[in-house]
């Protein structure tokens, strides 16, 4: 039977989004440890949670450098056996960062853990910074810079970030040639010292957790002593009054367009209604700038808006980029539909679009052990309360227009928002 393709097809909205609650252990000296066991796995994913990102900075740089040179030697074992070690057990060993945080993750079949949870704790312990890869950090990452440096996109990203939240706040400020020659070896250790300490560690068990699985990372983890509280970090204020920035580029063919503001973290009553309306203006394909600047008008290939919450603070901006003869037509456009949004309430069939695509995004964020384990991580690191997914779920659910129209008068007026252009003359 062929599909009837003349009507879309009909939406069913997800019923039930039920997030697991892990099970909090204590090793010996008070790490925490975030299990969730899964029987039916042959697969463990540990992960390592540290505060250690730009904001717990005494130097620029530390933060990603220490991150970058965790892997390349120990007290006891090079670079080249760490990798070959993980690769003869058929495990992995990643170090993503953020802003806030760096995540050490361990995954391995889970008869193998014996073999790599000594490891991975040995990377975590007794790196050595060896000075040879430090030079080579500063060099290849100074020789990314440049490269970025020539791309409208990575100008105005930069240009828009250290607007919103001004060059003293850790998530405003980008790095210069000058910060990679200043750094040191002394300040990687003086960091991973300070930081990567048990006082200062998460720790996240999922998959197959069993006895074992935890008797090896008390054994290796929780042995260590926990010395002092880790400090609490201030964001700095901004009253500077946001305008239009231009930066030329003669030659570009494009322009790169930022809009932003700032705004808040996760924890502020407002976050999970912002987290709709963004949607709606520009979180998905769907959305309005989507629909109006990319397939009405075809400015661009591509247009989002997004509300970032960091773990200090928090801001939401629109990004694109276009031929530079449509520049003002694209920003006019973009301030047409934040004024949509302020003026008249959200259909209820749009509201039911945007709910069922949300609701299936967290449904697929549930979808496997380890996928739940990074919701799980989520919360606990931001310290949010338990009932905040909850609650995320309930706003999507039943948020109203009346209430999405508020907040777009809230949160989306002209006057609190930077403009940043570049391309062009």
């Amino acid at each position: 039977m062929l599909l009837d393709r003349k009507s879309p097809p009909a939406i069913f909205e997800v019923q039930n989004l039920f997030l697991p609650r892990p099970e909090v252990i204590l090793l010996d000296n008070g790490i925490p440890v975030y299990v969730l066991d899964f029987p039916g796995q042959e697969i463990v994913k540990i992960e390592a949670v540290f505060r250690a990102g730009r904001p717990e900075e005494a130097k620029r740089l530390a933060s990603r450098a220490t991150a970058k040179l965790l892997r390349e030697g120990t007290l006891t074992r090079t670079a080249a056996d760490i990798a070959e070690h993980f690769d003869y057990y058929g495990g992995s060993l990643s170090v993503p960062t953020n802003l806030d945080t760096t995540n050490v993750l361990l995954f391995s079949l889970k008869k193998y853990v014996h073999e790599l949870i000594p490891v991975f704790a040995e990377v975590l312990q007794q790196p050595t910074f060896p000075e040879d890869e430090l030079e080579t950090f500063r060099r290849t990452s100074l020789q990314e810079l440049l490269v970025d440096l020539e791309k409208v996109e990575v100008q105005a990203y930069r240009k828009i970030t250290e607007l919103i939240f001004g060059e003293s706040h850790p998530y405003g400020y980008n790095s210069v040639a000058e910060d990679y020659a200043a750094l040191t070896r002394d300040d990687v250790v003086r960091h991973f010292e300070q930081w990567y300490t048990p006082s200062n560690c998460t720790l996240f068990a999922s998959g197959r957790i069993d006895a074992g699985v935890l008797q090896l990372l008390n054994q290796y983890f929780g042995q260590n002593p926990v010395k002092g509280q880790v400090p609490v970090f201030l964001p700095p204020k901004t009253d500077v009054k946001p305008r239009k920035v231009h930066i030329s580029q003669p030659g570009s063919l494009q322009s790169a367009i930022r809009v932003g503001r700032r705004l808040f973290g996760r924890e502020h009553p407002d976050f999970n209604g912002i987290f709709v309306l963004n949607t709606i203006l520009g979180g998905y394909f769907g959305s309005r700038l989507m629909m109006n600047i990319r397939e009405k008008k075809g400015y661009t290939y591509n247009i989002y808006s997004t509300a970032d919450a960091m773990l200090h603070d928090g801001c939401l901006y629109i990004a694109t980029e276009v031929n530079k003869d449509k520049s003002a037509a694209t920003l006019r456009a973009i301030m047409a539909e934040m004024k949509k949004l302020r003026e008249h309430p959200v259909s209820d069939d749009e509201i039911a679009m945007v709910r069922n695509y949300l609701l299936g995004m967290l449904l697929n964020g549930l979808d496997g052990p380890m996928n739940i384990s990074d919701v799980v991580r989520s919360l606990v690191v931001e310290g949010l309360p338990w009932e905040s997914y909850e609650a995320l779920v309930h706003t999507i659910r039943h948020i109203t227009p009346a209430e999405l129209q508020q907040l777009a008068q809230r949160y989306l007026q002209p006057e609190d928002f930077w403009t940043v252009t570049v391309g062009g003359n």
